[in-house]
């Protein structure tokens, strides 16, 4: 019996496109590496942000340029790119009832969870959830499967009365590893392919679907 709800942000509660995409370009022209504005690079929201940036400057994870484009990146994301950003319908109410209905609800997310807290307070989602869980500022915990793994050993969950909710790839195998069931947001920024390839348990169309998934 599901008891445990984690939920993913980025593309399954709030919409970030603009503050991710403009913070990430402004980081990357710090560097030295501008990209064309005519380049889609939404591909970004969701993963770890950190390799995603690697990826675009062709550099190792762990190199110094990609540091670098990621302390650019939060130079314009912290105070501006955290607010760039929208609900998606019908949030705050099926979080309302599944409160209501008594889920236990832990938010998981690769962002760091100081920005999350934030956001989540911003659109005063914060009161719904048991805890906010996001990753530190140093990369720790940016893995979903690291960080859906923490989640369970801080609450003491079982991982049989858990279900992940995302929008990408990384929610649902991060949940597979510890055979946590998931649900797909099919509105957020994973494509058919991915989704079709990572065979979550369903796939709703909307946030407020989940209610009756569930």
């Amino acid at each position: 019996m599901i008891k445990n709800i984690l939920i993913d942000l980025d593309g399954t509660l709030t919409d970030p496109k603009v503050g991710i995409t403009t913070s990430a370009r402004y980081g990357l022209a710090k560097v030295g590496h501008p990209i064309a504005d005519s380049e889609n690079i939404d591909w970004i929201i969701g993963p770890p942000l950190k390799s995603s940036l690697a990826k675009i400057l062709k550099v190792d994870v762990h190199a110094d340029l990609a540091e670098q484009a990621l302390l650019g990146y939060r130079e314009r994301f912290s105070v501006t790119g955290l607010f760039e950003n929208h609900l998606f319908a019908d949030v705050t109410s099926t979080l309302q009832e599944l409160k209501k209905q008594g889920y236990k609800l832990f938010l998981a997310t690769a962002k760091p969870e100081v920005y999350a807290r934030q956001i989540l307070q911003h659109f005063e989602l914060l009161q719904y959830f048991d805890y906010p869980y996001g990753s530190e500022l140093t990369g720790e915990r940016t893995n979903k499967g690291d960080l859906i793994g923490y989640i369970l050993e801080q609450e003491k969950l079982e991982p049989t009365e858990c279900l992940m909710v995302g929008d990408r790839e990384h929610d649902i195998f991060g949940a597979r590893r510890f055979g946590i069931e998931t649900i797909a947001v099919e509105y957020g920024y994973g494509s058919k392919q991915e989704l079709d390839e990572a065979q979550p348990k369903a796939r709703i169309q909307t946030f407020a679907e989940l209610l009756n998934v569930i």
